[in-house]
């Protein structure tokens, strides 16, 4: 697909409207939330209900995200077993009616009624999430995924952005609780039109029986997360996300009134520079992914989450000087939060948007709505922690905001390298995407004849210490990796081919109980339906050409028939990982973002596969030029 692929999605029925019913969701949510949220720290600066403002902003917080710990087990249930468009459409006619409860609440300053509505918004948010994000696989194609999902969050982020601005454009109003009574009535309403254009999305598993059981469910989806270990770790990662993200957005009002003397209008701009980075961060995920799901970029996000967050505790002024909105778009200091404030966002966005399509990926159909109403749960579990933790930071342990944010960015560090160190793909991604974005460029071809599920044995040349990382860098599927156990033990590399779990052989005569584990795990590997990549000539190439294809691919594929796809590296020789100029690694390199090819072929049926006939298959892919 061209570059401009996920735009293309917006002319696209079975996504378009879908698209503008979550963006009116998320625009009505955050209208609302911000309308209270403001009308407490503004104008009931004396507490609400009893409590101090700081408490009564973040248990606003916690009920609106505590109808997910408890009803996300029926809401995923139902999104797996029923029609989806359906569903959708009752959800927002259910918004349409608490949002005709809110309207007098929000107009005659009924905080007890407005707390309570909160929750029911958070209940209808509870069931409208797991469909949400179910929806998408199966209305869109698997490259368009990281596209649909960019949308998606840049449609949120936005939307959480017009409904920001809204509700402070609202508050500078004389009559701002009637303007905001009347506006979420409005968008409920066209929330649901737009609903009732979604096509039909059939039910993923209609046999299911849904079981009316709260807290056993949210039980029982926790559980279905752990199934897939590193599903279950994206999840905490997203999680995790969510935690800083509901951190930041709670804190603004408070932020911007106690720590730098502002007026409404710097919550609005502080809200829009955060949400803006998101958005933009989302957008640029398709770009960096190359419409594919990349998480690569994730270790990237989360170093620019703390990066940005330490930074941002440095750039509050010890003494602030009362402020407005073009003030801290002209004053340096304002400009510096703003900008640390953008990062953030920005790399939040790069963080968050691959992995809730690796997540979408990865999970079985019939149970993806279930595994997302999980992540769900587990998300509103850290969002309940980030208000009690909020709550008690900022109060009996006299934290200021700035702090607080410190605090954060600092222990983001450490979740994400725990999360890194017992899923090392995500490590081992994003040293493949480095080196794809700086050493080389790789270019593709037939890469699409690769089988998408199932077992399957890769064959390639072996030109530099680089070809490992590059064809898994290039292959849409995880790939295990045969190699030399001399090049696996390299000084230079061999940590990589470890945290890659490449598998190291031996020639039989040699180490024959380093060939014995070597063929075992590779067929544990196919018999698991993975695909395993081996390079026949056994060592890297010391002038360039292919060597000859050792007779161990023949007895392989005797003992485990699979299919056999044939492929080619060109370009690689020259490199500093090559063994052109002097043993590979000794010399500098000469060239950056050079132009590499990997070429495959249709894949041979194991009754065809020979040494020889592979080694000539893999000779022509080498000399092709298209």
């Amino acid at each position: 697909m061209s570059q401009d692929s996920q735009f293309r999605l917006l002319q696209k029925r079975r996504f378009l409207p879908f698209f503008l019913t979550q963006f009116l969701g998320a625009f009505n949510d955050n209208l609302y939330k911000n309308v209270l949220l403001l009308l407490m720290a503004y104008s009931a600066t004396a507490g609400v209900m009893g409590l101090p403002v700081n408490m009564a902003v973040n248990l606003a917080a916690g009920l609106f995200i505590l109808p997910f710990v408890l009803f996300s087990g029926v809401a995923g249930q139902l999104a797996d077993k029923c029609e989806k468009s359906m569903i959708i459409r009752r959800i927002k006619l259910a918004e349409v009616v608490i949002m005709l409860m809110a309207a007098p609440a929000l107009w005659y300053g009924w905080y007890e009624a407005l707390f309570v509505l909160l929750f029911l918004m958070g209940v209808q948010s509870t069931f409208f999430g797991p469909v949400k994000y179910a929806i998408l696989p199966q209305v869109l194609v698997q490259d368009e995924l990281i596209g649909g999902n960019a949308l998606v969050e840049t449609g949120t982020f936005v939307a959480i952005l017009l409904g920001t601005l809204a509700a402070g454009l609202a508050m500078g109003l004389e009559n701002a609780a009637q303007v905001a009574a009347a506006g979420v009535v409005v968008m409920a309403v066209l929330g649901y039109l737009s609903a009732r254009a979604i096509p039909h999305v059939q039910a993923e598993a209609p046999d299911l029986v849904v079981r009316l059981s709260p807290i056993r469910e949210t039980r029982n989806l926790i559980i279905l997360t752990r199934e897939n270990h590193a599903v279950f770790l994206a999840i905490m990662a997203i999680s995790w996300f969510w935690f800083l993200g509901a951190a930041y957005l709670t804190q603004f009002p408070n932020f911007a009134r106690m720590d730098l003397l502002g007026d409404e209008s710097v919550v609005t701009v502080l809200l829009a520079t955060f949400i803006v980075g998101i958005a933009l961060g989302s957008m640029l995920c398709e770009r960096l992914s190359g419409h594919r799901v990349e998480l690569g970029i994730v270790p990237l996000g989360s170093l620019g989450l703390s990066l940005f967050g330490i930074d941002l505790y440095f750039s509050v002024p010890s003494s602030p000087a009362a402020s407005d909105w073009w003030f801290m778009l002209s004053d340096p200091a304002g400009l510096r939060i703003l900008i640390d404030l953008f990062g953030v966002g920005l790399f939040g966005g790069l963080f968050i948007v691959p992995l809730y399509a690796f997540v979408q990926q990865e999970t079985v159909p019939r149970k993806r709505a279930r595994v997302i109403a999980g992540l769900n749960v587990i998300n509103a579990l850290f969002m309940v922690a980030s208000a009690l933790v909020g709550m008690l930071l900022l109060g009996p342990f006299g934290l200021s905001i700035p702090e607080f944010i410190l605090v954060l960015s600092i222990a983001n560090l450490v979740v994400v390298a725990f999360i890194y160190h017992q899923v090392p793909e995500f490590a081992l991604r994003f040293i493949i995407w480095c080196l794809s974005h700086t050493l080389y460029r790789v270019h593709h071809e037939g890469l699409e004849l690769i089988p998408e599920e199932g077992p399957a044995l890769l064959v390639c040349n072996h030109v530099s210490y680089m070809d490992a990382p590059v064809i898994g860098g290039a292959i849409r599927r995880p790939v295990r990796f045969v190699m030399d156990d001399r090049i696996f033990n390299s000084k230079q590399l061999g940590w990589l081919f470890r945290l890659a779990q490449t598998i190291p052989i031996a020639p039989r005569s040699k180490k024959p109980e380093v060939y014995a584990a070597a063929m075992a795990s590779i067929a544990d590997e196919l018999a698991a339906g993975h695909l395993v990549c081996i390079f026949p000539e056994g060592k890297l190439t010391i002038d360039g050409e292919i060597d000859e294809f050792r007779s161990g691919i023949e007895t392989l594929v005797a003992q485990t028939p699979v299919p056999v796809v044939p492929m080619a590296l060109r370009g690689l020789w020259g490199s500093v990982f090559s063994h052109k100029g002097g043993p590979a690694g000794t010399h500098l390199p000469h060239r950056f973002w050079s132009r590499i090819t990997l070429a495959a072929s249709a894949p041979w049926p194991p009754e065809r596969v020979t040494a020889k006939g592979l080694e000539g298959e893999v000779r022509r892919l080498s000399e092709l030029r298209f």
